[in-house]
This record gives C-alpha cells, sequence and structure tokens, in this order.
C-alpha cells in the first residue's frame, strides 16, 4: 500500500473533517458560544497553537474531529456557554456541521458536472431500432420523468430504477412539449443478458466549462444545477440505504469498507485515472471526495449518542419539554455513544485488515 496513497487518503478525510467542524466553528461564533478547541483527528495532540481563546489542534488519529465548546455537556454559569444559549441557536450549530459536507458535495459533484465531456442526461435521443418502444409510444426529445411511480431526475436514477426490473411491463412517464403523458413499455434485455433496458440512446451534452465538441450541445448553468443537486441526493439516498442494511444486519462485512479500504480505493482511482490525465485523477478523486462528505454528513444526522443528530435528539426533546434533561446524563449517554463508536470503527478496521489478508 503506498505511502502517498495512504498520505492522499489522510488529506481528503482531513479536508472533509476540516468542512465538517468549520460548520459548528462559524455558527457557534456568530452565536457568542466559546470554542475552547478546534481539532483536527482524535487522540495525542501533534500540533496544537492558541489563538485567541481558541486552541487549534492536530491530532494523531485521523479519524475524525472536534469543535469543543464551553458548556457542551454540563452547566456552566458563563454566558457564552453553549447550553446558555436558546435551542434554535444550539440546533443551528449542531446541524451545521452536516450541512456543510453536503454543501462540500455538491462543491464537487457541480465541478465534475461542469468539466465532463460527456453529461448523459433522461432524455431520449434516439430509440433502438429493436426497441419494443419504437411502437409503444416513446419518441426522441422526451425526459424521463417516472418509471414505475420511481421519480427519475438524472440517468443515474434511471439505470438505478431498471436494475430491479425482470421483463414486465413498466410504467413510464415522460415529459413532451411541456406536457406529461404516461406510457405502458416492455422492456428488452440488454446487451450483456443481465437486465433490462428501455431501448433508447440518451442524450449527451458536454459540460458547462468543458471544452465544445461539435454536434454535442453544452450543459447550460440551470441544467448543471439540476443535475449536481440530484446526483447528490442519488448519492444521500444510496448511503442512508447501505446504513439501513447495516444496522439491520443486512449487510455483508464484503461490502463495508473501512479507511484501509479507502486506501486502497484513492490508490485504485489514482491508478486508473492517471492513465488518462492528471485532471482525470483531480476529478475522479473529487467525485469520490463527495461521496465521503455525503457519508460523513449522512451517518452523523443518525440519532447515535456522541454523534451530531445524537444531540439534536436531545435538542429536540428539550424544544418540546421546555426544559433541557439533565447535564451530566446527557454527557454521559453521549460518552457511551463515542466509545460504542470507536468500538464500530475497530471492528471495521480490523474488517479492512482481514479483506486484506484473505486477498477478497
Amino acid at each position: 500500500m503506498s505511502l502517498i496513497y495512504i498520505l492522499l487518503t489522510l488529506l481528503i478525510f482531513s479536508v472533509l473533517v476540516l468542512v465538517h467542524e468549520a460548520g459548528h466553528f462559524a455558527v457557534a461564533k456568530i452565536n457568542g458560544i466559546m470554542v475552547e478547541e478546534f481539532a483536527i483527528g482524535m487522540g495525542p495532540v501533534v500540533f496544537s497553537k492558541q489563538v485567541g481563546e481558541t486552541l487549534y489542534s492536530f491530532r494523531a488519529l485521523p479519524i475524525g474531529g472536534f469543535c469543543r465548546m464551553l458548556g457542551e455537556d454540563e452547566d456552566d454559569s458563563d454566558s457564552r456557554a453553549f447550553n446558555n444559549k436558546g435551542v434554535l441557536a444550539r440546533i443551528a450549530v449542531v446541524a451545521t456541521g452536516p450541512i456543510m459536507n453536503f454543501v462540500f458535495g455538491f462543491i464537487a459533484v457541480f465541478i465534475v458536472m461542469s468539466t465532463s465531456a460527456a453529461v448523459i442526461e433522461p432524455v431520449v435521443g434516439s430509440i433502438l431500432e429493436n426497441s419494443n418502444a419504437i411502437n409503444q409510444g416513446l419518441m426522441e426529445g422526451d425526459r424521463i420523468k417516472k418509471i414505475n411511480n420511481q421519480s427519475v431526475h438524472t440517468y443515474q436514477d434511471l439505470s438505478l430504477t431498471m436494475a430491479g426490473e425482470d421483463g414486465s411491463d413498466i410504467n413510464v412517464v415522460v415529459e413532451r412539449n411541456g406536457n406529461e403523458q404516461s406510457l405502458t413499455i416492455t422492456p428488452i434485455p440488454n446487451d450483456s443478458g443481465t437486465g433490462f433496458i428501455i431501448g433508447f440512446s440518451p442524450v449527451i451534452k458536454t459540460g458547462l466549462l468543458a471544452e465544445e465538441v461539435e454536434g454535442y450541445n453544452q450543459s447550460t448553468l440551470s441544467e448543471t444545477v439540476y443535475n449536481s443537486f440530484y446526483t447528490l441526493v442519488y448519492y444521500v439516498k444510496s448511503v442512508v440505504v447501505g446504513f439501513v442494511r447495516l444496522f439491520t444486519l443486512n449487510l455483508s462485512p464484503a461490502e463495508v469498507a473501512g479507511p484501509i479500504s479507502i486506501v486502497q480505493v484513492v490508490g485504485d482511482t489514482v491508478e486508473v485515472g492517471i492513465t488518462y490525465s492528471i485532471w482525470s485523477v483531480v476529478r475522479s478523486l473529487l467525485t469520490l471526495s463527495a461521496l465521503l462528505s455525503v457519508n460523513l454528513g449522512v451517518i452523523n444526522l443518525f440519532p447515535i449518542p456522541a454523534m451530531d443528530g445524537g444531540r439534536l435528539v436531545f435538542l429536540i426533546i428539550e424544544g418540546l419539554r421546555g426544559k433541557p434533561m439533565d447535564r451530566n446524563r446527557e454527557g454521559f449517554i453521549h460518552f457511551l455513544g463515542f466509545v460504542l463508536l470507536m468500538m464500530f470503527m475497530f471492528v471495521v478496521a480490523s474488517n479492512d485488515i482481514f479483506r486484506i489478508i484473505s486477498g477478497r
């Protein structure tokens, strides 16, 4: 495992954690909350510098970070303590971390989309001659909006939806000349015989900032924003489904990737991309960073003690009750959550090592 791939992975993780914690930090400062420490990483301090009232530190274990605020888990009489601020202010501080991960993900996807040589749209460019759709009402220029009541915004949505089809007739809602029409179409087998497709070639455009190619239209700003947003939504849905399968024990160990596996993914991404160009490597790493950022944002919103989602649950309960829960009890629950999270990280890392040793 190359040292440069390890360092590159650490850099990606550090940027994502920095974005997340900067969200907490900025909104805490806006609300007049004292931030005692802003840390990237966990464990022993490697480097630190006191600037004003805040200690900025890098820690040895690159598995997270934190923004430690005065009076976060205990009562404190100082007016700048976290728990002395209003519930809405505290909710804003806690929620902004994950939100910033989604913002970063959107920006990364937007850059990739804007510079892509081929942006595939869920729009009919031409209908395949062997497609049943040619006699079932589908026309060139139709935009696929729904398949069996499942919304389609990007070509990824369309591919994911069709992956679950068995060849039975499907209901396809298309947008044609500003109006929606419902069609019943019989899918055909794909070229590999492993699944089914509607049977058309999609419209392909060049990215907003990509070099123009003769014969292809260029994506507009609004189209790029639209495609970037719904690609991000697709990532979020994929991550949520993955975590739900994990928590319900419907995910095999081979499908769970920890930090060590991510180093391998980064290495593979670089090695494939470099055969094309440096810019191809950058775009691939941006795509991977967007997906990892969404992962970080989603898992932090799950109602797990010690995570932002767990803190939001306590804040919402406080808002509904009109008074906070016992601070010491809440702090102890978050501590237990942190211990369980560290145990889970150990299990995931062990699974990574076992996978490497076994060659899976």
